[in-house]
């Protein structure tokens, strides 16, 4: 699902940006690269601590729209890169993902699993 040059994105630190959307309103969230944990080829995996108004859109409307870059990577033509990430939603509270996390990032309380459906190179 996930192309190297996405890989080459997350293992430099930059913004990522998580829209979700209820009741005919976008919220966005915001952590970093460095947070994102690839699992199982499309499902990214993100410590989450607040994230309280995205959970509770998720249970409304699991669908999320994710966007990261990095200006440290090359993009189409010239330096700097993005992607735009469409997928699924669910937040974990227990189970092999959340206790993995929570090794990683003991600040979680929740971890934010999103099933990528697309993937698309935006730079």
């Amino acid at each position: 699902m996930f192309i190297e040059k996405f890989y080459e994105v997350i293992a430099h630190e930059g913004v990522v940006s998580i829209v979700t959307c209820s009741n005919n309103e976008a919220h966005v969230a915001n952590t970093w690269n460095s947070y994102l944990v690839i699992v199982e080829g499309n499902k990214i995996l993100i410590p989450a601590a607040a994230m309280i108004k995205t959970e509770e859109n998720v249970k409304v409307n699991p669908k999320v729209i994710v966007t990261l870059g990095s200006k440290e990577v090359m993009g189409y033509k010239y330096m700097g890169t993005g992607f735009l990430i469409e997928g699924t939603a669910t937040f974990l509270k227990e189970g092999e993902y959340f206790d993995m996390m929570s090794e990683k990032y003991p600040f979680l309380t929740r971890v934010l699993e999103i099933t990528a459906t697309s993937c698309k190179q935006t730079l």
